[in-house]
């Protein structure tokens, strides 16, 4: 059989403290010093604009134009996606529109 023994002894000496909560741990986190706030008030998008400025810049001065265009085009399918989401945020569902069209 193993015996199982104990290399440093325990600490009887000092009372622990209970583990912070979560939303104590969150404002820690945050740098908070009060207040619920788990998250920052917006996510910071500098290193996305270095990774693109960075990628702009490694591009062959022929492929310049292309890649511009490569980013307008994510630029606008980003902003096309938030307009989708926040119609589905606002919750109003729209009547489907019907036309009669008279049969002769």
């Amino acid at each position: 059989m193993t015996e199982h023994r104990q290399t440093t002894p325990p600490d009887t000496d000092q009372p622990k403290d209970p583990p912070p909560s979560w939303e104590e741990w969150a404002r820690a986190a945050n740098g908070a010093a009060s207040g619920p706030q788990l998250r920052p008030p917006y996510p910071d998008l500098s290193a996305l604009i270095a990774i693109f400025e960075a990628l702009r810049r490694a591009v062959p001065h022929e492929l310049q134009e292309q890649f511009a265009a490569l980013q307008r085009e994510l630029l606008l399918t980003l902003r096309a996606l938030i307009d989708w989401y926040l119609e589905r945020l606002d919750g109003t569902s729209r009547a489907p529109q019907v036309e009669d069209i008279p049969i002769d």
